[in-house]
């Protein structure tokens, strides 16, 4: 069921820190070859700091944990590749289909070969206006202890309820250089968050002392998107608003919701969005391979 690339098998043999990656950003966040550019940055990132990329997919049925450069082409290029989560998992790979994994697939996978770090852009979360459309990213990170990177929540989804969500499921959330939740394409949302940290080192101790006590929770580390490259909230909230709208009307819902809202927001941003989204990602994969050289030095 599980397939290693050579790279990431010896690096479990040895205990090499590793990151895990998803795929959802290459079979749905970005077109060819904008996927296929920030996948390799992505992958290239982690390596320039230390660490071994684990891109987690699922080829013709079968769990890849690390792909190769051909692989990465392909499922680049796919036009019938499956989203993910948790749910989809098994009839993925049952019915032999390509996929994409969502952060909670990624998850999921990453747990289950012993994978303690992994990086992504921007986590799901509650859709506003319509509160009992929960992702299941939030649900995957109340039952599954590994350590997610990201940017905060993606920026159209109701980000306090979204928070509220995470305080019942038990998930602490850090930000990383920063006393407030980062809002995906900006680096303010006004909304606190648990802790503060400002290095790698105090991110591992946190995860040394989750594991420790056996806890079943994620820990969430959130990052700002780097200032330069920052969309300020004032002037992507219009847009935001317009894309949801536009969904809305077009009556767009469940698992194509999100990718049509972010490919929206490209669009009528001007790419803006876009390159705020790279960026972040990369961004985010070095905080993460910095966090996973840190826990594998304890």
């Amino acid at each position: 069921m599980f397939s290693y690339h050579p790279e990431v098998k010896e690096a479990l043999a040895t205990k090499k820190p590793i990151v895990a990656l998803e795929s959802t950003l290459i079979t749905h966040g970005f077109s060819y070859p904008d996927n296929l550019n920030v996948a390799h940055a992505i992958e290239d990132t982690v390596r320039e700091h230390g660490a071994v990329p684990a891109t987690i997919a699922i080829l013709n049925g079968q769990i890849k944990v690390g792909l190769t450069a051909d692989q990465l082409e392909y499922l680049a290029t796919t036009k019938n590749a499956r989203k993910c989560s948790r749910r989809d998992l098994p009839l993925a790979i049952a019915l032999k289909m390509d996929g994409g994994t969502t952060v909670a697939g990624t998850m999921v996978i990453a747990y289950q070969t012993g994978i303690e770090i992994f990086a992504t852009g921007g986590i799901g979360g509650v859709h506003r206006g319509h509160a009992h459309d929960v992702s299941t990213d939030l649900i995957e990170l109340g039952q599954t202890p590994i350590t997610v990177v990201c940017a905060g929540m993606k920026a159209f989804l109701d980000l306090p309820a979204s928070l509220e969500f995470l305080e019942t499921q038990g998930v602490p959330i850090l930000g990383y250089g920063t006393h407030e939740l980062p809002a995906f394409y900006s680096r303010q949302s006004g909304l606190a968050i648990d802790q503060h940290v400002d290095n790698p080192q105090t991110v591992a101790e946190i995860i040394q002392a989750r594991n420790n006590l056996k806890l079943k929770n994620a820990i969430l580390v959130t990052v700002p998107v780097p200032q330069a490259d920052e969309w300020h909230t004032d002037q992507a909230q219009h847009v935001i608003e317009t894309a949801l709208d536009e969904a809305m009307a077009k009556n767009i819902t469940g698992k194509a919701i999100t990718p049509f809202i972010l490919e929206r927001i490209a669009q009528i941003s001007g790419g803006v969005s876009k390159q705020a989204n790279k960026v972040l990602l990369i961004n985010n994969a070095s905080v993460a391979s910095q966090i996973a050289i840190a826990l594998h030095g304890m």
